[in-house]
Order: structure tokens, then C-alpha cells, then sequence
């Protein structure tokens, strides 16, 4: 027997209030680093993406018939348990995931397992919106700063303008340049993940291809930022050592990002493409 809809409403309004106060902290603690840590900016996206990939799958959800699900409990009991442990240990990362998998559990209690099932997939993309362990992007960072900064030389050199490299510092005649953390390439990577990943989840692809359209975020991560720094010392040695610094290099900042969603577009439209040769459907010119 169904349950009455004022009793569900206010199962719902409940299990939200507590959601809330349980979770206010984190989720202000949450805004504050979107708002001051440049890596994490696209964070403040990354909910209405979410929103919007389960309004695009409105249609089957109208469809499920909501069957409350005890495992729901169970799986708010976990992140309740993560929760209390991330507090007890100071770790913010547990702390902010707890909250998704509080967020899973009570749509699993409160809708069940067909409708879960159907959001699963923006639910986790919300993982995007959490930053990774200061221990975990220093440890990726150096090392990417390493591999840009040497690939960027090589591709220098190559043009025939004199360059060193020492570390991840690149001595040009006239100046050098540090290959920080900034420009490690991993805020790239990051923020095209989450693009990818919306990307790849609202297009018609079939599965594999769209595993490769979100994985390709990766070496055009490495390819746009190797461009960018390479076009930072062009500009240092031509022009000058203030504009590898001013406005120019936030601007190329910006068209990285524009040339990197091009890219992912044009692989978009390649796979479909093959896709669609491989099905035998007609190709539009």
C-alpha cells in the first residue's frame, strides 16, 4: 500500500532539514573554496550541470513509480559514519564526500532503486565539485610541472630560439620563466574532466565512445597547456618579459579553454560520425 503524499512531503522535508544541519559546514566550507582557490572555480557549476543532466532524463523519470528502499538506511548510516570520521580527523575531502553518499542514501529511501538508478550517474559527477587532498595535487603537480616544462622546451628549442631548462624553471635570453604549480596543467585537467564528463553524458554516443570523449580530456588537458606555455615564452622573447605576465598571459589562459572545448566538440563529432558509418545510417554533411 502506498504511502498518503502529505506523509511523503513530510518524510522529505524532514530528511532534508536534517540534511542541512548536518551538513551546513561542509557545504560552506565548500563555497568559500570555490569562491578563493582558482582550481576549484567550475565548482560552483557543477551542481546546476547535475541539475540539468536529471532534467534531461525527465521523461523516464516521470515514468518510474517511486518504491522506497531500506537500503537507503544503510547507506545513510555510511556516510553519517564518514562523516563523523573525516570530523574526527580533520579530513575535508571525507567530510565533503560523506555528503554524496548522504545524498545517495536518501534518494535511495526515499524514491528507490529504479530512480536511483537513473541519477546515479549525476550524482557522481557532484565528485567533481569537491577538491582532491592538498596531498594528492602536490604530489601530481610537481611532476606535471616537470613534463610541461620539458616539453615545452623541446617544442621552444625546436623553433630554433635558445632555451635551458633547470627544473621546471626555462631560461630564455632575455628572462626566465617558472613553470608554477598554476601552470602544471592539472587546473586544466580537472576543469576539462568536468566538461568532458558533462560532454560525454548528454551526447547520443554509445557507451565506449563516450568513455573516450571523457578520457580524451586528458591529453588535450596536457596539449592545451604545453601550447599555452609555449606561447608564453614566444611571447617573453619577442615581445618582452612583462608581457609573459600581464594581460596576455591571462588572456591566453582563457583561449586555452576555448581551443581545448573545440577540441572536445570536433572528437564529438568524429566518433558520431563513425558511429554512424559502422551503423550504416546516413551521415549529414
Amino acid at each position: 500500500m502506498q504511502k498518503p503524499l502529505h506523509s511523503v512531503y513530510l518524510q522529505v522535508a524532514v530528511l532534508t532539514v536534517t540534511f542541512l544541519a548536518l551538513f551546513n559546514q561542509t557545504l560552506l566550507g565548500l563555497v568559500s573554496d570555490w569562491s578563493t582557490d582558482d582550481n576549484y572555480s567550475h565548482g560552483f557549476l557543477i551542481p546546476f550541470i547535475a541539475a540539468y543532466m536529471i532534467w534531461q532524463k525527465k521523461e523516464r523519470l516521470s515514468a518510474c513509480i517511486p518504491k522506497p528502499s531500506r537500503r537507503g538506511i544503510l547507506i545513510m548510516v555510511l556516510g553519517i559514519g564518514l562523516h563523523v570520521a573525516g570530523n574526527i580527523g580533520a579530513e575535508l575531502f571525507t567530510m565533503r564526500f560523506s555528503m554524496l553518499i548522504m545524498l545517495a542514501g536518501l534518494i535511495l529511501y526515499l524514491f528507490g532503486t529504479q530512480i536511483f538508478r537513473e541519477i546515479a550517474v549525476p550524482l557522481a559527477y557532484l565528485v567533481f565539485m569537491i577538491p582532491i587532498p592538498s596531498i594528492i595535487w602536490n604530489k601530481l603537480a610537481f611532476p606535471l610541472q616537470l613534463f610541461a616544462a620539458k616539453l615545452t622546451a623541446e617544442v621552444i628549442w625546436l623553433t630554433g630560439i635558445p632555451i635551458l631548462r633547470e627544473g621546471n624553471i626555462l631560461h630564455l635570453a632575455n628572462t626566465s620563466l617558472e613553470v608554477v604549480d598554476a601552470c602544471s596543467g592539472l587546473r586544466s585537467l580537472t576543469s576539462l574532466l568536468a566538461l568532458s564528463g558533462a560532454f560525454a553524458y548528454i551526447s547520443p554516443l554509445k557507451t565506449v565512445s563516450k568513455w573516450l570523449l571523457f578520457f580524451s580530456a586528458i591529453p588535450i588537458a596536457v596539449f592545451v597547456n604545453i601550447l599555452r606555455l609555449t606561447a608564453t615564452a614566444f611571447m617573453a622573447h619577442w615581445i618582452g618579459e612583462k608581457a609573459a605576465q600581464g594581460f596576455l598571459h591571462d588572456m591566453s589562459g582563457m583561449l586555452v579553454f576555448v581551443v581545448a572545448f573545440v577540441a572536445l566538440f570536433l572528437l564529438s563529432s568524429v566518433l558520431t560520425t563513425i558511429e554512424k558509418r559502422v551503423s550504416g545510417r546516413p551521415v549529414s554533411a
